[in-house]
């Protein structure tokens, strides 16, 4: 069973379920059930349009669900009769449906939260992850979300801004997390970028192409994490971040500044730099300056105590640390590393081990449980 094939057509086939008349979350019941049909029908007997077949497929169920349900008596006579059967296009709806999804019934949070869980892939955990919130107040979002848009044609696309975060939220959970859907996002932005004249959206897409130019350098043969400062610069694929600097320059040059754009100017300074010692970290500082003012955001907040550290000191950094939530994510990871820069190896110490029991991933819990083991063992030296 390819179960990659059943992963990239899905968001198409449910487009097509939305596009015929079926509410978002009917839609997606009967998309569900159409793959388990899959994996339990095609070993033995493959389709050869396998999308086709999902759609009629899921089609089907989702007519059986509407008839079984008295309370949508009214569209069971708009629906009760199948589509006439014909070829299915190819075209990729994936974009186009994370702008159904975006649909103005819902706020935008819970908006990105039902397009990452409906058609970006992400689990409940993941998007939680991502909102800085516990996982049962985010099921419970995605859940409010979905009985919002139960009945809701889908004929109003929702805004740009909606989407731009999804996109944004798929790629940091492919590029950091456990699901690579990092050039699923860039490919889809680009696509935006194209039909869009928008400066954020180039600004989105510039930030991709510069974190994704550092991708082969982020991680050792052994798969342990590599941090910026010691990643082998000749790795980097110069071509990306060519075209990234180019992009974001002419957004920036449009004088609409939003926060993609600031992000990605902080990532061309760190790709500019020839070497981590040379890295303008004082225009970092700025940029995050820019970045807190626009978003009022606690990790952009978070990060600008790093930079700062790096341009004014570590004290410097570890006072502008002070004036955060202690529990948010990665904090005390940054705190170790503000003391062994400051020279107090036993905190810095304490303090990687603690971050390695809060790393929401397995590769960064194993890279802070050596930071600890590192200061550690030069402390008995």
């Amino acid at each position: 069973m390819d179960e990659a094939l059943l992963r990239s057509l899905t968001p198409s086939v449910l487009t097509v379920l939305v596009r015929r008349g079926a509410d978002f979350a009917a839609a997606e019941d009967a998309v569900q059930e159409a793959l388990l049909e899959a994996v339990r029908v095609w070993p033995a007997d493959p389709p050869r349009d396998p999308k086709g077949w999902l759609v009629t497929v899921a089609w089907r169920k989702f007519l059986d669900q509407t008839r079984a349900d008295s309370a949508r008596r009214r569209r069971e006579d708009r629906l009760d009769e199948e589509p006439p059967s014909g070829s299915v296009s190819d075209v990729d709806d994936t974009l186009q449906l994370y702008f159904l999804c975006a649909h103005p019934s819902l706020t935008p949070s819970s908006a990105v939260a039902l397009t990452l869980r409906a058609v970006g892939g992400l689990t409940t955990h993941q998007i939680a992850q991502a909102y800085l919130v516990p996982e049962a107040t985010m099921a419970q979002r995605i859940s409010r979300a979905k009985r919002t848009v139960s009945g809701v044609r889908f004929d109003q696309p929702g805004d740009v801004a909606t989407v731009l975060r999804v996109l944004y939220l798929v790629f940091n959970e492919g590029y950091s997390g456990d699901v690579d859907l990092a050039a699923e996002a860039i490919r889809l932005t680009r696509q935006l970028a194209a039909g869009i004249d928008h400066p954020e959206v180039a600004g989105l897409l510039a930030l991709m192409l510069l974190h994704h130019a550092r991708r082969a350098a982020r991680t050792a043969p052994d798969g342990s994490l590599v941090p910026l400062a010691e990643q082998d610069r000749g790795r980097w694929d110069t071509g990306l971040i060519a075209e990234g600097v180019a992009i974001l320059q002419g957004a920036l040059a449009r004088d609409r500044l939003g926060e993609f754009q600031a992000q990605a100017a902080v990532a061309a300074l760190h790709a500019d730099a020839p070497s981590a010692e040379e890295t303008d970290w004082v225009q970092i500082v700025e940029w995050y300056d820019e970045l807190v003012r626009l978003t009022g955001s606690p990790v952009a907040r978070l990060n600008r105590a790093v930079a700062v550290g790096e341009a004014d000191g570590p004290r410097a950094g570890l006072a502008a640390l002070a004036e955060l939530d202690a529990s948010l994510p990665r904090h005390t990871a940054v705190a170790a590393h503000l003391h062994e820069r400051d020279g107090d190896m036993a905190t810095a110490a304490r303090l990687y081990a603690e971050a390695a029991l809060k790393a929401p991933n397995l590769a960064e819990r194993d890279h802070l449980t050596r930071q600890a083991a590192r200061l550690n063992a030069a402390r008995r030296r």
